[in-house]
């Protein structure tokens, strides 16, 4: 079922060639090419540079892709969202090593996309280069499914509403070894066991079980507070750590996550309000979410998120805001607020998420005209120096 790189199919073609090492003469009257008789011994020079097999390529591709379980969880729980899930159940063993299954109630995918799927750059979310300056999805580059398979045993079952059998395709150490028919309703479960079975030295660097649970949990709450429309659950070795219904805003998602104490004293910000509107006539993103009033100071920054297009982002923004309330109120560098903010900024002024990390985004310099100077002071602004 694997099919060839075109670039190693192309270097077979060429391999005989190669390996003939023709010797071409020119003939001093005419002019022509004439080949050297077969019986001429000839010295092969076999070349340096080869193309890599697809296996020993999708390792190395899962070296930048696949770090601990939880890369692999955000993987799997973004292409449930971009699948338009409205369910999303995480089931995690042994920190995620043993066992890492998401299910969800997408679309599905039929039993060629399914085969499909686990081949590199294989994608459904772009089909051209004018494509990139449009992505509204999490995910685009077709490679964690082929990184991720090449390193554990991967068994993905799915089916779409109108299909009348699902697809069981199991892979293990990225080799397909079964394919097959399999009862499923609409929707895919993917189960990820015994993740590094066949690379020893990166399994030997995870962390404790204790530690790779902590940041599966922290996962599954940045996507419940990003998504507030979908249901998550997360279930740790048989217990429930997590489970949040569907939410009508952002709010009562943070009250089903963090309770009714973490909303006492924030203030909310729209940018969709009328004063918003006139103080920035001509908007470039779309913020939402709630802040801390200047007078209520933390020790950490555990309770600062902060959201774009629908992802939990690390960037200089934040780092920025930081300062400026630490001047502001003239407290100490240990002085951290609490904030929920959700921004969406249009397709063409982000950036495609090219990196690695696409959580520590760095976003393109928008030129001058696209950041318009408000005649009056922000709203927010002044709600907050009321509320010091």
């Amino acid at each position: 079922m694997e099919r060839g790189h075109p670039a190693r199919q192309r270097a077979q073609r060429a391999q005989p060639f190669i390996e003939s090492a023709r010797i071409v003469r020119a003939s001093r009257s005419g002019g022509q090419d004439v080949r050297a008789p077969k019986s001429t011994k000839i010295e092969i020079m076999m070349s340096k540079i080869r193309v890599l097999p697809d296996h020993i390529s999708n390792l190395i591709a899962a070296g930048e892709v696949v770090e601990r379980p939880a890369s692999v969880a955000k993987e799997l729980v973004e292409n449930a969202i971009d699948a338009g899930a409205q369910r999303i159940v995480i089931d995690v063993e042994a920190g995620g090593r043993r066992l890492l299954k998401i299910t969800d109630d997408g679309e599905g995918m039929t039993r060629d996309d399914a085969v499909l799927a686990f081949e590199r750059h294989a994608t459904s979310k772009i089909s051209k280069a004018e494509d990139l300056n449009g992505i509204s999805t999490l995910g685009f580059r077709g490679e964690a499914l082929a990184s991720i398979a090449s390193v554990a045993r991967v068994e993905l079952i799915t089916s779409t509403a109108d299909a009348a059998a699902g697809t069981r395709v199991v892979i293990e150490g990225g080799r397909m070894r079964d394919v097959k028919d399999a009862a499923h309703p609409r929707g895919t479960t993917i189960g990820v066991r015994d993740l590094f079975f066949n690379t020893p030295a990166r399994r030997k660097f995870l962390r404790s079980e204790a530690t790779e649970s902590y940041h599966l949990t922290n996962l599954a709450t940045h996507y419940a507070l990003a998504h507030p429309e979908i249901a998550f659950t997360l279930t740790n070795n048989g217990r429930e750590t997590l489970r949040v219904a569907p939410a009508q805003d952002l709010r009562e998602r943070a009250y089903q996550v963090f309770g009714a104490q973490f909303l006492d004293g924030l203030l909310e910000v729209d940018s969709r309000t009328a004063d918003a509107a006139r103080a920035f006539p001509s908007q470039i993103a779309r913020v939402q979410g709630f802040v801390s009033a200047p007078r209520e100071r933390r020790t950490s920054r555990d309770a600062q998120f902060l959201f774009v297009n629908g992802r939990f982002v690390r960037d200089r923004i934040a780092r920025s805001c930081r300062t400026a309330f630490i001047r502001r109120r003239s407290c100490s560098s240990r002085c951290h607020s609490k904030k929920l903010m959700s921004t969406f900024i249009r397709p063409r002024r982000k950036c495609a998420f090219a990196a690695p990390r696409p959580s520590r985004r760095q976003c393109a310099k928008l030129s001058a005209p696209d950041w318009p100077v408000p005649a009056t002071r922000p709203p927010l602004k002044s709600v907050m120096r009321r509320q010091s």
